[in-house]
C-alpha cells in the first residue's frame, strides 16, 4: 500500500465523450463523469455526475471496452497521480491531511456530507480542488468540480487541448484504432 491516495481521469468515448474522474477512498474509486473534462480555470465549474464505484485496479485500464458491454468504446488514461485530502480550517484557508488513514476518513465523511476538498498531484492536473454536491440545481445527485485559486490556475484551460494519454501518449482515436 502506498502512502498516497491515487486518482485517475479516464477519457471515455462511450455513447458520449466524457472524462471519468476517480479518487481512491478506502480501497475503491468513487467516480464522477465530467462531460467537458476537468479544468484548471478557477472561474469555471464543471458538472460532475456520480457513476459506479470502480475497483482500484481499473485505474490502469487503457484500451477498448468491447461492443455489447456496458460503456463500450475506447478509454484513455488522460491523467493520473496522487492526491492529498484537505480540510477547511477557516474561510478560504485549507490544511492538507497527509496521514493516509485520517485522510480517507475525512474523504469518506465528506462524500456523505456532499463536499470534499483535495490537492491533485497529476501529470496534467495540479493544485487544490473541491467536489461539491449541488442542492436544488442541476440533475438529481449532481456535483460540481471546482478549481480553487492557487498557483496552478490557468485561465481558459480546456482539457481537449491536452489530448494525449498520460501513459501511452496515444490519442483516443489511436486507442480506438488499436494503433501501437
Amino acid at each position: 500500500m502506498s502512502d498516497h491516495l491515487v486518482f485517475v481521469v479516464q477519457k471515455h468515448k462511450a455513447t458520449n465523450l466524457h472524462y471519468d474522474f476517480r479518487l481512491e477512498i478506502n480501497g475503491v474509486m468513487p467516480s464522477w463523469a465530467i462531460s467537458k473534462g476537468p479544468t484548471l480555470d478557477n472561474t469555471v465549474k464543471r458538472l460532475a455526475m456520480p457513476t459506479t464505484d470502480h475497483d482500484l485496479e481499473y485505474r490502469h485500464f487503457e484500451g477498448i471496452i468491447p461492443e455489447g458491454s456496458y460503456g463500450a468504446g475506447p478509454v484513455m488514461i488522460w491523467d493520473e497521480g496522487y492526491y492529498i485530502p484537505e480540510i477547511e480550517i477557516e474561510k478560504g484557508v485549507r490544511k492538507e491531511i497527509t496521514d493516509r488513514k485520517e485522510g480517507e476518513k475525512i474523504m469518506e465523511e465528506g462524500l456523505k456530507k456532499g463536499e470534499i476538498k483535495f490537492v491533485l498531484h497529476g501529470k496534467k492536473l495540479h493544485g487544490s480542488f473541491a467536489l461539491v454536491k449541488t442542492k436544488g440545481w442541476g440533475p438529481k445527485d449532481s456535483w460540481l468540480l471546482i478549481k480553487h485559486n492557487d498557483k496552478f490556475v490557468q485561465k481558459n484551460y480546456d482539457a481537449n487541448n491536452y489530448d494525449l494519454s498520460a501513459v501511452s501518449k496515444k490519442s483516443i482515436k489511436e486507442i480506438k484504432e488499436g494503433k501501437v
